[in-house]
């Protein structure tokens, strides 16, 4: 690559790329807007082994002792009851989910992955557990351990390799995309960058699907602290602002979704305040990471090389 497209560049993940200087992308039917929803499912770990790591900040507010049931059977209300709770809003709205599926939840849930299969949502790999994210300490063989074991565990019940990779809490060493690329992923959604899929530059070529964390529901609900009826005034503003811009150059949108928070009953009614609003707007492509990944590398394959 010349050293002058390198520019402005600390590593070699992917090439700087101003949005007005791109190919240009279309949506299907013209929309402005490629909108999917991530829908988490996790398991917490009571005690983790020696050496994982999880996200700092999310955490209970009560853990200064062990074992801490209360932060753990916070979390699993999501399994238990706030998984159902956001299905049914979603139904409800019509609009399907891309779900981010722990190993552990495959072994110990199979019937949320069931649940998810019968309403033809997408399974995408989330790593294994919660409270093992991917990170720069883990060797390469721990790291691919980590990738094969949710592969295979998504593999068992969709009976092949997920298309897509969205990262505990979307963390990744420096060898993350290289990894993907060679175990089969066609994408992986870990990189809030951009407003636009791009190729990322591993020895094989993946997509990433842009992951915006700015209105992600842990980050505003969970680590900011903002008040809950704040939350649909912030997450459409996001939405119609980019379905806006999406009007010169066509732009993605995420929502994602943890079932422990936003399927609580007194937060159920924001979330369906968002899905409603976001199913009633036009030229908007309502879809699943896999098909916007999908989309993107079958117009843009030939700009994969000019980017190498």
């Amino acid at each position: 690559m010349p050293a002058e497209r390198r520019r402005g560049m600390d590593q070699d993940h992917y090439v700087y790329s101003p949005l007005p200087a791109r190919p240009a992308l279309a949506w299907p039917g013209g929309a402005a807007l490629a909108s999917w929803i991530c829908l988490h499912l996790e398991y917490w770990e009571l005690d983790p082994p020696k050496g994982s790591r999880r996200i700092p900040g999310i955490d209970g507010m009560w853990q200064i002792y062990f074992p801490d049931y209360r932060t753990q059977a916070h979390r699993e209300y999501g399994n238990r009851i706030g998984f159902f709770r956001v299905r049914d809003a979603l139904r409800d709205a019509d609009l399907k989910a891309t779900v981010s599926v722990n190993a552990e939840v495959c072994r110990r849930y199979p019937h949320l992955v069931e649940a998810c299969l019968h309403e033809g949502w997408e399974i995408a790999a989330g790593g294994t557990h919660a409270t093992r994210m991917l990170h720069a300490g883990m060797s390469e063989a721990q790291e691919v351990d980590c990738i094969e074991e949710c592969a295979a565990a998504v593999r068992a019940f969709t009976g092949k390799t997920p298309a897509g990779w969205i990262g505990q809490d979307f963390n990744e060493s420096a060898r993350t995309p290289a990894l993907l690329a060679r175990h089969g992923f066609q994408y992986l959604a870990d990189w809030p960058n951009d407003e636009q899929p791009y190729w990322m530059n591993p020895p094989q070529p993946i997509v990433s699907v842009p992951q915006q964390t700015e209105w992600d529901d842990v980050t505003l609900l969970w680590m900011r602290q903002i008040l809950t009826q704040r939350f649909p005034e912030i997450v459409i503003a996001a939405f119609e602002q980019l379905r806006a811009d999406g009007a010169r150059f066509p732009r993605s949108f995420v929502l994602n979704i943890h079932t422990w928070l936003l399927g609580q009953p007194h937060r159920i009614r924001y979330l369906r305040e968002i899905l409603q609003h976001m199913a009633d707007a036009n030229n908007v492509w309502h879809t699943s990471a896999g098909a916007i990944a999908g989309h993107f590398a079958s117009v843009q394959a030939a700009h994969f090389q000019e980017t190498r």
